[in-house]
């Protein structure tokens, strides 16, 4: 859990890893952020020693998650 002042977040389950490259991973995750209920998110991730930094990424109720699902099986 991130413990900043203004924003806290909490990876509530890790789903997937999709790419790994120098130091920075593309993961799924649910994630909790300031206490709201988790939401699926898809972000880069970047390891600097022992702590991770959170990189531009995406943000996806469960109804938008399952449309994206459904347009990704029509491809």
């Amino acid at each position: 859990m991130n413990n900043g002042a203004a924003f806290q977040y909490e990876i509530v389950e890790h789903i997937a890893t999709l790419s790994e490259s120098n130091g920075t991973t593309k993961e799924l995750n649910r994630i909790r952020y300031n206490g709201a209920p988790a939401k699926l998110d898809l972000r880069s991730w970047k390891q600097e020693g022992e702590e991770r930094r959170m990189l531009k990424g995406l943000t996806l109720t469960d109804a938008e998650a399952e449309a994206l699902k459904e347009a990704l099986n029509s491809l």
